[in-house]
């Protein structure tokens, strides 16, 4: 059924020519509507305006049969965009957590078999159906908090059979949720341990064995590698690059997390969708990146509990290059899906205005996942997925007010979402 969202106190960031995304100084723009009346049909945004024109405009949707919500006090916005999760996992890891509170680095774990590798050993021992129900309850829970599409990566498994495992649930999970969600091969997260002192052999696994099948199941929208201090070099990283464009796979990845990797470069020179993490950027990733197409994506839910340096968001945008800003959600460096949580991050740590940071999570998201023309902005002909707010005073009371959840109603795909307790 068609809906009419009437007398919304504000509509947020709509567009009359949409746009793939925002950079530099047009960040801080975010264009909205007081008084508003919003109406879906056939599950996307088929028209909006100021509540002073609803009976002029009315001829639209006369005859047909809507839902009409009475937004009075609230606001609406277009979905939160999350470019980049891990949340098909195994297990929690709290024991971790713990031993970073003692003191133990991030690399000092992993070295010693923990992090990816613990979720990688359980992972081969997990059946695909309970890893499908964990992930649906993750999915659930991430919508209830405005969250309309998602990135979901492989990488736990390590081998061929257990990363094969998590791509077919991730594709399963595309056509039982309500949810965007795009898959990314993520095989070269890690090196195993029985591979120690022969990455270049794994790498050999992840190209030659792991991607064909892949490729050949259609189990992957894109391909993605770690390339950072203590995991995969700039070598492997363009090896895997140039595979994947060979099987279609464009690539996203991580860099710059640990060190000044060499990734940014990388991806922009295979033309990666977008980089992700960057808490080591400088002039030269930043040139890198001008005029590249390639997403800088900042990961604030990774630095802030992993207690890292926070990526220079407010230095990429001042140079003019466009932010994108996701959850990393995953059980080991970031487990948390609230992407209202990281639009708070992106004004308290970040100093991003709160019209930037909502650009980041939102438009800028979307182009790191392909979907600008589907999602990230209130535009018709877009898929209609929305949040009403509860009643909130301003636009910068969603930054600021952070810790509790604003959300009071969710539309995904033109569909009211009803959330069981």
């Amino acid at each position: 059924m068609a809906i009419l969202i009437e007398n919304i106190k504000k509509l947020v960031q709509v567009e009359k020519n949409p746009v793939e995304f925002v950079a530099g100084s047009a960040m801080a723009n975010v264009a909205s509507i007081d008084d508003a009346y919003l109406f879906v049909e056939e599950g996307k945004i088929a028209a909006f305006g100021k509540m002073c024109d609803l009976s002029n405009d009315n001829l639209f949707w006369d005859g047909k049969e809507f839902e009409v919500i009475d937004a009075k006090g609230r606001m609406v916005f277009p979905s939160f965009v999350d470019s980049h999760t891990h949340l098909v996992y195994p297990a929690s890891r709290e024991i971790e957590y713990v031993d970073k509170i003692k003191g133990l680095s991030y690399e000092e774990i992993a070295k010693r078999g923990g992090g990816i590798l613990n979720s990688a050993k359980r992972m081969q021992e997990i059946s695909e159906e309970e890893l499908l129900q964990s992930a649906l309850k993750r999915l659930d829970e991430i919508a209830q908090y405005g969250t309309g599409a998602v990135e979901i990566k492989s990488g736990y498994g390590l081998s061929f059979n257990a990363e094969l495992k998590m791509l077919r649930v991730i594709k399963k999970l595309k056509k039982m949720s309500p949810l965007t969600i795009k898959s990314t091969f993520l095989g070269a997260h890690a090196v195993p341990l029985e591979y120690r002192g022969r990455q270049s052999e794994y790498v050999d696994l992840v190209i030659n064995e792991m991607m064909p099948q892949v490729a050949l199941e259609g189990l992957a929208d894109y391909v993605d590698v770690f390339c950072d201090k203590g995991f995969f070099t700039v070598e492997d990283t363009e090896r895997i690059l140039a595979a994947g464009q060979q099987y279609g796979f464009q690539g996203k990845i991580h860099a710059n997390e640990l060190d000044y990797s060499g990734g940014v470069q990388a991806g922009v020179k295979y033309n990666a969708l977008s980089v992700d993490h960057l808490e080591y950027v400088g002039d030269a990733e930043i040139e890198a990146l001008k005029d590249s197409g390639t997403m800088p994506t900042v990961l604030p839910g990774a630095a802030f509990f992993l207690g890292m340096i926070y990526a220079p968001a407010r230095e990429m945008i001042d140079a003019g290059l466009p932010v994108a800003m996701a959850s990393d959600f995953n059980p080991g460096s970031s487990p948390s899906g609230n992407m209202q949580f990281i639009l708070s991050m992106a004004s308290i740590a970040y100093k991003l205005l709160p019209e930037e940071a909502i650009n980041a999570t939102t438009i800028n998201t979307a182009y790191a996942m392909d979907l600008s023309d589907d999602l990230g902005s209130i535009s018709i002909g877009k898929k209609a997925n929305l949040y009403i707010t509860e009643e909130i005073p301003t636009l910068e009371y969603m930054p600021y007010y952070y810790g509790t959840n604003k959300v009071d109603r969710v539309i995904l795909n033109g569909k009211v979402l009803d959330f069981q307790d």
